[in-house]
């Protein structure tokens, strides 16, 4: 699993016209699923995510998590983070984990992340409009097989 996680002030997702999610002070978690993904995926990104100590203190130092702050989360599946730009101009998505796999691992990862803070969510496979305001900016890639 792959995620991009942004420092949001607050974020608003909305599909055919219709607000579907917002979130104030937080996180947008754009989570890429491939073929080889599981449930220790899962856990191992969520309890990153979670603890990632991203927002300031008060001396202004990056020290709290998400969960110290009481922010929220906006989790939208993005098949595209597995994009392959080798060959040619139009990107692959071959290692993208089909629907059949990626829904239900997609599903599994928010239940497990709202145990640990307040959860929104995308429509997976919609074409979203996301507006937010970056805070910051703050922007982490994690990938849970290159924990680096």
């Amino acid at each position: 699993m792959r995620v991009v996680i942004q420092r949001v002030e607050e974020a608003e997702l909305v599909v055919d016209n219709s607000i579907i999610s917002s979130i104030q002070r937080g996180l947008i978690i754009y989570l890429g699923i491939t073929q080889e993904d599981n449930t220790d995926d899962i856990t191992w990104l969520t309890q990153k995510i979670s603890n990632l100590r991203i927002f300031s203190d008060e001396s202004g130092k990056m020290n709290l998590s998400v969960k110290d702050i009481g922010g929220e989360a906006l989790v939208v599946s993005q098949f595209t983070l597995y994009a392959s730009t080798k060959k040619g101009n139009r990107p692959s998505y071959l290692r993208s984990a089909k629907p059949e796999i990626a829904i239900p691992l997609y599903e599994e990862f928010v239940v497990t992340l709202r145990n640990s803070l307040p959860v929104q969510t995308g429509v997976f496979g919609a074409d979203m409009q996301i507006s937010y305001t970056n805070a910051g900016p703050v922007t982490i890639i994690i990938d849970s097989k290159n924990k680096e």
